[in-house]
């Protein structure tokens, strides 16, 4: 007899892959009044800036663990507003993010913090596939409100 031919491994999609990582998606907020949260232009989505609930400066009352804890937490947010307005995660690869970090001058580990954001659209996107993005992790003297955390990001429609 002769062997059925090999069929290579289907990764799940970015949806599903989503759903078993337990994301819920919250209804849609109220728009915001001075700035569009994801504007398209061509092929490609522009993500303003979204910030953790978390607040407080990494390096001082504010962990490692507990940044990265937030960056992921401003992922989901990032996330939530691309679905809005691409429709699905699995029409969309990920490009580039921004992550800024509000911390003391001598705090250098931001690029741990974003981390927790590129983890979990590695996990969403796959790692050598559409979650694959360049990325900037830099530090500021404040945030906006005081947040530990926030990330702008650039995603593409396949």
């Amino acid at each position: 007899g002769s062997l059925s031919p090999q069929v290579p491994f289907a990764p799940m999609s970015a949806e599903t892959q989503a759903k078993s990582l337990e994301i819920v998606f919250e209804p849609a907020p109220a728009q915001n009044p001075y700035l569009n949260m994801c504007y398209r232009s061509g092929n490609l989505y522009f993500l303003s800036g979204h910030v953790s609930t978390l607040k407080g400066k990494l390096g001082a009352d504010v962990t490692v663990e507990q940044g990265y804890a937030a960056a992921r937490e401003v992922a989901v947010k990032l996330l939530q507003s691309l679905r809005q307005a691409a429709g699905s995660l699995d029409s969309v690869r990920v490009v580039k993010l921004l992550g800024c970090v509000n911390g003391t001058p001598d705090f250098i580990e931001q690029h741990l913090v974003i981390n927790g954001a590129s983890d979990l659209f590695h996990e969403i996107f796959g790692k050598d596939g559409d979650g694959y993005h360049a990325r900037s992790a830099v530090g500021f003297a404040s945030l906006p409100t005081g947040v530990a955390v926030e990330i702008e990001a650039i995603f593409e429609a396949k």
